[in-house]
């Protein structure tokens, strides 16, 4: 048995031991990238890294043997600020996108490109259960949003961005057509009320995702009919059906509207656990003196949003102001923290002319669409499958598993701190719904190199160059397919990134 000491804590374990594994023995979880238990591989990326006191050294973890005497730092800032480094060092030629630039650019974060996904496979009601995920109003946006995330789309700078707020519109209206409406699933009833004062466009957003987490939610609304600013629309922007459909989705999902009813938010908070101002720019309430960040005010269980605490002309804004003060309501009345850090994100800038023949491999190199049946009518069925099949799958395939993003993200890594004079071009290979190779994202950790050398009948991955340049390719210039075969799903497990991921991965999401 070997005794050593590990952040101070004298442990004894049996000889042979790595540091990884003796740090856990105590509790202590200690982040890794290219190791992996069950495949032997020499530590490379050094995210592991921990520091030997007696010597002054950083060592990996991972491969590292414990030693009579140790003395071993693992969460010190000097440690977590060499993980930091070694992340950024990683980051520095990763070249990919962790989410699509559309759905970082869409104030509500919805998933753009899986939307499209369905869309283009004809899967019209599973693309809307992904849209009102995070848009509770799609119906209406469809018509009114100035879609920030088609002037972010990479289509953009070929013949014109997807026409992504047209696609939305329309699963919304075939939901319409149905005869009944798409309604989620709710969390568990709370018991609790809350009331909503204002029907207008974040009032009607925060009102969606409130019920959905579980509120009773009464809607007061001092005009007779639901919409506020928005009725003011004229009806070839937005037509009057297009409100009343809205409004009676929300109230089939649960929502009471009281209209012809003017109240104050003090003067009701009696009967309900919290109130929501979202009653526009024309208000006196005396509810709004608010406490700091966020949407609450100095009067606790009384939170505000919209345009009644700063003007916002966008509607998308307001939709996603009505689900950030939802969220924020529902983190008061349920006791959670409610937190509004965005998650680490790899991107870069246009696609080089000689990546664009690459992105057109999952997508069509077809011009835009515009719809056959007029802008207020929109897409039919075959025109938008066919724009939605334009959509270059920009977002990453291993978004939520990706070992380098939730490292990044853990450790606050910039992208940007080594970043090379002139970034990799992009290459994808594909073994045909199957298997996607991305050599822009791979560490070189050599886990697929280790698994194909256990397959003796397959061509396999070989290191390829030396030095900056080195890279993992099929050597002999043979197939990806020859190359992995059978060995694929082995590999894509182990991927720390998704440098290889799966063709479809959608039943991972």
């Amino acid at each position: 048995m070997i005794k050593l000491k590990i952040d101070n804590i004298e442990i004894t374990v049996p000889q042979g031991s790595t540091l990884l594994k003796a740090a856990a023995a105590i509790g202590i979880q200690i982040p890794v990238m290219c190791h992996n238990e069950k495949i032997p591989n020499h530590a490379s990326c050094m995210v592991c890294a921990v520091k030997n006191k007696q010597k002054g050294e950083f060592i990996p973890s991972c491969e590292v043997k414990a030693t009579e005497g140790m003395d071993i730092d693992c969460n010190t800032e000097e440690v977590t600020a060499f993980r930091k480094d070694a992340l950024e060092l990683l980051l520095s030629d990763h070249v990919g996108d962790c989410e699509a630039p559309c759905r970082i650019s869409c104030p509500s974060f919805m998933d753009i490109p899986r939307m499209n996904r369905l869309i283009a496979q004809g899967n019209f009601k599973k693309a809307l259960e992904i849209v009102k995920e995070e848009i509770a109003l799609p119906l209406i946006l469809g018509y009114i949003c100035s879609a920030p995330c088609e002037n972010a789309c990479r289509r953009k700078q070929m013949e014109g961005a997807v026409s992504i707020c047209q696609l939305k519109k329309f699963t919304a209206l075939e939901d319409s057509k149905s005869g009944s409406y798409y309604l989620p699933e709710k969390l568990p009833e709370t018991n609790k009320k809350v009331a909503v004062i204002g029907a207008g466009i974040a009032g009607l957003s925060a009102t969606f995702h409130l019920l959905k987490m579980g509120y009773s939610c009464s809607v007061f609304e001092k005009n007779a009919k639901a919409g506020g600013s928005l009725l003011n629309l004229a009806e070839e922007v937005l037509p009057a059906e297009i409100l009343h459909i809205e409004t009676a989705i929300l109230r089939q999902f649960g929502a009471e509207f009281i209209f012809n009813t003017a109240v104050n938010a003090l003067d009701i908070k009696k009967d309900f656990d919290a109130v929501l101002i979202a009653s526009g720019e024309n208000t006196k309430d005396a509810a709004l003196d608010f406490s700091g960040d966020g949407f609450s005010t100095v009067h606790e269980g009384i939170f505000a949003c919209g345009s009644v605490v700063k003007t916002v002309k966008m509607a998308v804004k307001l939709v996603a102001q009505g689900k950030q003060a939802a969220a924020e309501v529902d983190a008061f009345l349920s006791g959670k923290s409610q937190q509004y850090a965005v998650q680490f994100n790899s991107k870069f800038a246009k696609l080089k002319e000689e990546e664009i023949a690459t992105y057109l491999m999952e997508s069509t190199a077809e011009d835009r669409i515009d719809p056959s049946q007029g802008r207020l009518d929109g897409f039919t069925a075959i025109e938008a499958m066919a724009e939605a099949q334009r959509c270059l799958r920009c977002d990453c395939r291993k978004a939520s598993t990706c070992k380098l993003r939730i490292r990044s993200d853990q450790y606050g890594a910039q992208q940007s701190k080594y970043k090379i004079a002139e970034r990799k071009t992009i290459r994808k290979y594909f073994q045909q719904d199957i298997l996607v190779y991305e050599p822009e994202k791979c560490i070189k950790c050599g886990l697929c190199i280790k698994i194909l050398e256990t397959h003796n009948d397959l061509t396999g991955f070989a290191y390829i160059g030396r030095g900056f340049d080195m890279h993992i390719a099929v050597p002999f210039d043979k197939s990806l397919q020859l190359a992995i075969a059978g060995a694929a799903a082995e590999c894509i497990a182990a991927c720390p990134t998704a440098a290889l991921a799966d063709f479809n991965p959608e039943e991972n999401h």
